[in-house]
């Protein structure tokens, strides 16, 4: 199990690209990084996920199908033939712990080599054959009891205590996405915890400081990210998504997974309206041929069903936030994101049981693309934020030996804590 997840293969000079594989959809972007950090789409596609329940691998090849004409369409568009992608996980797999480790420094000054002891002792304390480690955060240092140091290199003590906060995931669910990326005839760049993604893709620098919640509601899954000074700190993900309401309607007015998934995101809300019960709705029964069976009920109806599963998804979320102890990092901000969140009343709910302030996050990186607007692209816009921060020696050197590599992220441990 490695402490630091996927080691990143090199990436052509500037060019990143994206996997999203998610449980409704398959999404693939390639970009060029610009002055400044945005990014410029060269190509992007987007295929039907059908592989894929609740952020796990249910049919192996149907995910190789949907990943070889997503990334075939995106290279088409961008003329350029990849082979290296940063790819998204999730899933009810995925869990965040909090824990520190202790290194014993007397006798010289604090450098980059006493933090890769920390890192391979944090990989020890999490030594399960059955988790892998996807991203690890320092969270704070204490030296000889003093709290709040901000950076101790070349400070003096004899204990140093190193807080970490850790991401991971079943190993047996990570390795099922890795084989369907590499028997697309792709390198696997890096693994990325999507509501992780997510947040680099819509948040403020503000925001992470201050304290944030980002939900992230996909398909299949509301992803929860909590971010406090800087850093992330919390992740969770709850198996409830966009699809369990398109199959509430479906179930309800005895109508087609298409026809329901049209009902919702044409005619939707959340929230009951003063003209829905005189607004009609024409729904094709299933079974039926084409215009023969059909049924007609008022909008009211549909919002009836809608409401209690949206409810019910944010009073999940409240009820994990409040058995996490979370609430204490956090101000009123919550940012919701991903292609549930813009059904129509989906923020007065939030706001509603969560009780803080709601703003609906879209893709904040990228130029001039239609991306940048649509929350549903939330996750694939940060894997590129991630490539970009996160294996640009690898973009833009040679490749680096292994312990080189993982000193060089020892040190960036100490950046990241400012």
């Amino acid at each position: 199990m490695r402490l630091w997840g996927h080691y990143p293969s090199r990436m052509r000079g500037g060019l990143i690209t994206a996997l999203d594989i998610g449980s409704s959809k398959v999404c693939c972007a390639i970009a060029q990084v610009q002055a400044g950090g945005s990014f410029e789409i060269l190509g992007f596609a987007q295929q039907l996920s059908n592989g894929v329940k609740a952020g796990v691998v249910v049919d192996m090849e149907e995910v190789i199908t949907s990943i070889v004409n997503a990334v075939h369409a995106a290279e088409q568009m961008a003329g350029l033939t990849i082979r290296d992608v940063i790819v998204s996980v999730n899933g009810i797999h995925l869990h965040s712990v909090n824990f520190s480790v202790d290194l014993n420094v007397s006798g010289h000054p604090i450098d980059d080599t006493d933090i890769h002891k920390v890192l391979l002792q944090a990989k020890t304390l999490r030594d399960d054959p059955s988790l892998q480690i996807l991203h690890t955060f320092p969270t704070g240092y204490t030296l000889d009891g003093a709290k709040g140091i901000r950076d101790p290199r070349r400070m003096s003590g004899d204990r140093l205590t190193v807080g970490l906060h850790t991401l991971l995931g079943k190993s047996n669910p990570l390795y099922n996405v890795s084989t369907c990326v590499a028997r697309s005839h792709l390198d696997v760049a890096g693994l990325v915890a999507s509501p992780y993604a997510s947040g680099l893709a819509c948040l403020v620098e503000d925001e992470m400081e201050l304290g944030v919640i980002l939900i992230d509601m996909g398909g299949s899954t509301t992803s929860l990210a909590v971010f406090y000074e800087g850093q992330l700190r919390y992740t969770e993900c709850i198996p409830i998504g966009g699809v369990h309401v398109t199959m509430d309607i479906a179930r309800c007015f005895s109508t087609t997974l298409i026809h329901a998934e049209r009902l919702k995101t044409l005619y939707g809300s959340a929230i009951h309206s003063a003209a829905d019960d005189r607004e009609m709705i024409v729904v094709p029964l299933v079974g039926e041929k084409r215009g023969e069976g059909t049924n007609q009920m008022p909008r009211s109806a549909l919002v009836s069903v809608i409401k209690p599963r949206i409810e019910e998804t944010f009073e999940h979320v409240r009820d994990r936030l409040t058995k996490a102890g979370a609430d204490p990092f956090l101000g009123r901000r919550v940012v919701l994101t991903g292609g549930a969140s813009q059904l129509a009343g989906v923020r007065e709910i939030a706001t509603m049981i969560l009780g803080k302030n709601i703003r609906l996050g879209k893709p904040i990186h990228l130029m001039s693309h239609e991306l940048s607007q649509n929350p549903s692209f939330s996750t694939c816009a940060g894997l590129l934020s991630y490539g970009e921060t996160e294996h640009a020696a690898y973009r833009q050197t040679l490749p680096q030996t292994r312990y080189k590599w993982v000193l060089t992220q020892a040190s960036s441990l100490f950046k990241k804590i400012w």
